[in-house]
């Protein structure tokens, strides 16, 4: 029986990973596209979501009176795990401090002086991970811990954010390289393996050097 882990890897390879031309936030491009909403707001995937992320944060000690992070991104995670523990509260970081109201930035759990760990969905450069724990820090939190669902490795963010977070950790339940090769692993498994003679690289469109097990050119058959 698969664990947890793996049953949640497989849904973001199937659901959220798509391979093509994107443009990122950053303002750079990318030959694939992480969209992790599409599977921690799916049924099954909110619970495999707050399964695994709270499993990791109990086996690391981290001990946090709530979890938060930057909305979007972070609030169906919070949400998950906060249902899944049953006493780990939750709260979110607004981008900005909201102009009406109470004029809160930070809405949900309250605590100054409280243990806090940071989640969010995909680390890139790390700017939205660091500006929720500066938030955090600046409310008065004392951060324990920083998790993203997935972690974009070429996008060089970890330094930014491990900077931002010290003392305490970062961590990645799984890499963009971690997803990407289950998703290759899924396609493999379901799509026809004869391609017609000079056909073109399925992911950029250019002249295929390598026919099997995916069509592929130059630049893209590793």
């Amino acid at each position: 029986m698969a664990s947890a882990r793996q049953e949640l890897l497989r849904l973001l390879a199937s659901k959220s990973f798509r391979l093509g031309q994107f443009k990122l936030s950053s303002g750079g491009t990318s030959d694939y596209y992480i969209d992790c909403r599409t599977t921690t707001l799916a049924a099954k995937g909110a619970r495999l979501t707050g399964q695994v992320v709270l499993d990791e944060i109990r086996n690391r000690g981290w001990k946090p009176k709530a979890i938060g992070g930057l909305t979007m991104g972070a609030d169906p995670i919070v949400v998950a795990v906060s249902v899944a523990s049953g006493d780990v509260d939750g709260f979110l970081v607004r981008k900005a401090e909201k102009q009406h109201g109470t004029g809160r930035r930070i809405e949900g759990f309250q605590e100054k002086g409280a243990r806090v760990g940071m989640v969010g969905d995909v680390c890139n450069t790390g700017a939205s991970t660091v500006q929720a724990i500066e938030a955090a820090r600046e409310f008065g939190f004392q951060v324990v811990g920083v998790l993203c669902l997935v972690e974009r490795e070429e996008a060089g963010g970890r330094p930014n954010v491990e900077k931002a977070a010290a003392p305490a950790p970062f961590v990645s339940v799984f890499t963009a390289s971690d997803v990407r090769q289950e998703h290759l692993r899924q396609t493999d498994e379901t799509s026809p393996r004869m391609p017609a003679a000079g056909s073109g690289c399925e992911i950029c469109g250019k002249p295929a050097v390598v026919h099997s097990p995916r069509i592929r050119c130059e630049g893209h058959k590793n």
